[in-house]
């Protein structure tokens, strides 16, 4: 089992995306609100805590949103996630995942300042397959696994 740390929106692509307390998901579009919800694979971004923190140490001032996540997942490793997995969050909410990284085709501002972005690497994207009202805080768990019954 994960915990959500934080959820991040923003009203336009290619723009840093800022915290907020709660988001409502809807099924086969995203979060409501934020500028990458609509009909595609991409419509929820997830970043994982401990990779955050780790470039963090790596002496980069990033704060939550940066990387565009929409949500900061503590205690999956979501690159090893394999493409069709779902996730459950909060009370019900539903994530399906389509994509493992992505292509950076015009580096970021982080990549030019720090040489390198994690979330080409690290960030995962899912599709939503069940909505409702996720919060930072929530629970968070892969179906299939012991925690499902939680």
């Amino acid at each position: 089992m994960g915990i959500v740390r934080g959820i991040c929106v923003s009203p336009a692509r290619g723009t840093k995306k800022t915290p907020v307390a709660e988001v409502v998901l809807k099924e086969d579009w995203g979060i409501l609100g934020d500028a990458h919800a609509g009909n595609w694979h991409r419509q929820v971004s997830l970043l994982p805590l401990e990779r955050i923190e780790e470039f963090r140490a790596r002496g980069a001032a990033v704060e939550p949103g940066a990387f565009g996540e929409n949500l900061i997942v503590e205690g999956y490793d979501l690159k090893n996630i394999p493409g069709g997995s779902r996730f459950r969050a909060g009370a019900g909410c539903g994530l399906e995942v389509t994509q493992i990284g992505k292509e950076c085709h015009s580096h970021c501002e982080i990549f030019r300042v720090m040489g390198d972005c994690i979330m080409p690497r690290e960030g995962i994207f899912a599709r939503v397959i069940t909505g409702g009202t996720l919060r930072a805080g929530d629970e968070i768990w892969l179906e299939g696994t012991e925690e499902q019954s939680r």
